[in-house]
């Protein structure tokens, strides 16, 4: 079975075995797994499962109490804030940023490394669809453990297209070559040289670290490595809005920073890249270089 026969978001309407999101009137949310004749208990009645299943999204559900509630199947970033966690997930709003930029498309091969809870590895098995395919890597077995059960019930069963690897994504002896290298990990600067190998010509490396720190070491890796062109980074930064009449503003708690990403494409083998035309920082490299 592929991913994209896997979809959650096929059918309209709600069946057995789907989650359903129930949303009350403060906003408070809920999610059930759809089973006959069973029951979903409240602090005012009872929910039927059968009374939902069949009906199509975005109905209104009745407790026998008459408690209120709106219903839909979860999108994928209600899914991945709610799911059983091991290590930190990364966020949507940084998932987002990493399919973007790093041009996850159809048809594509990933290697990714640090699985974590495997948020990230949904949206990219996703992204690639059934054409494609998404090798993990993930050293630590608690976590991967979790991931898998995550990737696996999100689709209804492990997709054909992934494989997950109990070990140092550096250590391994990679024998594939792949269009995209996606690390979240502790130190990717280890696995410039390992990237460098298995990317092909045009390829995407793209890192999601957490301090400013990594963030340089990563940096400065890529540079000395040569074969890339000159990394770019960024941070993503959302803030909502409150909206009420003409009451507009925004709102007082806001997703800050989350962590950076640090991206560069594979050169072609022996190319050297036009040096970057760029007077340093004062300081950058320390405090005893020359001034020109």
């Amino acid at each position: 079975m592929s991913v994209d026969d896997l979809s959650q978001n096929s059918d309209a309407n709600f069946k057995v075995g789907d989650r359903v999101q129930l949303t009350d009137a403060k906003g408070k949310m809920h999610t059930i797994t759809l089973q006959l004749n069973q029951e979903w208990h409240t602090h005012n009645g009872w929910l039927v499962h059968n009374e939902v299943i069949g009906l199509p999204q975005g109905s209104v559900v009745e407790t026998t109490g008459g408690l209120k509630f709106l219903a839909f199947k979860p999108l994928l970033a209600d899914y991945v804030l709610a799911m059983p966690r091991g290590a930190t997930i990364v966020y949507p709003k940084d998932a987002a940023m990493i399919l973007g930029f790093a041009d996850i498309a159809p048809g594509l091969s990933v290697l990714e490394a640090g699985v974590g809870s495997g948020a990230l590895s949904i949206s990219l098995l996703r992204a690639v669809g059934a054409r494609g395919q998404v090798d993990s890597f993930e050293k630590r077995d608690e976590f991967a453990t979790i991931a898998a059960k995550n990737i696996a019930q999100y689709f209804g069963e492990k997709p054909n297209n992934w494989t997950l690897t109990l070990d140092a994504v550096q250590d391994f002896a990679h024998q594939k070559k792949y269009d995209r290298v996606v690390l979240d990990m502790l130190a990717p600067w280890e696995c410039i040289s390992m990237a460098s190998e298995v990317l092909n010509p045009g390829g995407v490396f793209i890192a999601y670290v957490a301090t400013t720190t990594q963030l340089s070491q990563t940096a400065e890796a890529i540079k000395k490595s040569a074969n890339f062109t000159e990394p770019e980074s960024s941070e993503t930064i959302v803030r909502g809005w409150h909206h009420e009449g003409l009451a507009v503003r925004p709102q007082h708690r806001m997703i800050g920073h989350t962590a950076f990403l640090i991206m560069a494409r594979r050169l072609a083998p022996g190319t050297v890249a036009p040096a970057r035309r760029r007077r340093p920082s004062k300081g950058a490299y320390g405090t005893n270089e020359s001034e020109s």
